[in-house]
């Protein structure tokens, strides 16, 4: 089994950029499942259902959220009749949506928030082993987005589920890491996937709105970055039966659109 992942999809240039990768990449790089994350999908920051649908038709097959899930209210009114979209396993019992899913009958899907420099969540190591237990019975291949602030949660969750699942995918930061590896028990891991959305910003945010925001210290409103975008990822090559993954390559590429 081959699987894209895309790095955090920032606004309109992110989802513009993704439409044109993807195509492109299923022919150079064929792939069964297309996961991305999209917490900042609609103008920079959440989601919306139009924006999830748009995301589809262009070749999406799941969405992983973050700590921008709950940016757009209309989100609670779809998340819980959107199969394919999952917010992080870790928020409180109750809260709209699910922490997991499985697409296509093969691929399961976890995601999760870190606690380091985050707001409050419940554990997400063990909410990793409680959303295992169900997804281990059903399939082989499960796909880990780990969205946190911290290199060093993400990559002690990586060793937390080594064996246990295909990929721990760091999100977040959106700034790729040059880290991918295998880890010994068969486990794929990259600390941050990166970003897919304006590239001439500081993260995606317009570069002169974040100078000021640094030099001055005063409450300013952010915007996204005009120019060229950029496009980040990584494909897996994961073997169907053990559930391990054989290769794991960064992809990186900056486009003007």
């Amino acid at each position: 089994m081959k699987v894209l992942f895309i790095g955090d999809i920032v606004g309109n240039p992110g989802r513009k950029a993704a439409r044109e990768m993807i195509s492109s990449i299923r022919r150079e790089m064929p792939f069964d499942f297309c996961i991305a994350n999209g917490e900042n999908a609609a103008g920079g920051t959440g989601i919306t259902s139009v924006v999830a649908q748009e995301l589809y038709k262009c070749g999406i097959d799941a969405l992983t959220m973050g700590n921008h899930t709950w940016s757009k209210r209309e989100i609670t009114n779809f998340i819980d009749c959107d199969s394919k979209i999952i917010r992080p396993a870790n928020y409180s019992p109750g809260v709209p949506g699910k922490g997991s899913t499985i697409i296509g009958g093969k691929l399961g899907i976890v995601n999760l928030l870190g606690r380091v420099y985050m707001d409050g969540v419940d554990c997400p190591f063990r909410s990793l082993d409680r959303e295992l237990e169900y997804l281990k019975s059903q399939v082989r291949v499960i796909i880990v987005d780990i969205h946190a602030e911290a290199t060093s949660e993400k990559c002690a969750l990586a060793w937390h589920a080594d064996g246990r699942v295909s990929g721990v995918i760091g999100t977040h930061t959106h700034v790729q890491t040059a880290d991918e590896r295998i880890l010994p028990c068969g486990t794929a891991f990259i600390t941050d996937v990166g970003m897919t959305g304006p590239y001439e910003g500081v993260i995606g945010v317009d570069r002169e709105i974040v100078l000021e925001k640094f030099l001055l210290g005063m409450p300013v409103r952010f915007e996204l970055a005009k120019g060229s975008v950029q496009f980040n990822a990584v494909h897996m090559d994961i073997d169907d039966k053990t559930g391990k993954t054989l290769k794991i390559q960064r992809l990186s590429k900056v486009m003007e659109i």
